[in-house]
C-alpha cells in the first residue's frame, strides 16, 4: 500500500486539507474521516492525469 502525507486542521465545523506534494488542491469536509477521503479521490485524480496542469512541489540541491 502506499502513503501519501498531508497537512490537515479544523476550521470551525470543517476540516481542510491538502496533499503535502500538491499543495495547490485543497479539499474539504464536515468530518475527519470524509476529509482523508475526500484526500484519497484527489491523489487518484491527480496520480492518474485527470486533472491537466499539476502543480508539484520538488526539492533542488543549489550547493
Amino acid at each position: 500500500m502506499s502513503k501519501a502525507r498531508y497537512i490537515y486542521w479544523q476550521d470551525g465545523e470543517m476540516w481542510l486539507g491538502y496533499l503535502e506534494d500538491y499543495p495547490d488542491y485543497l479539499t474539504q469536509a464536515e468530518s475527519w474521516s470524509d476529509m482523508e477521503e475526500n484526500l484519497r479521490d484527489l491523489y487518484k485524480d491527480l496520480t492518474r492525469g485527470e486533472i491537466s496542469g499539476v502543480h508539484r512541489v520538488a526539492e533542488l540541491s543549489v550547493g
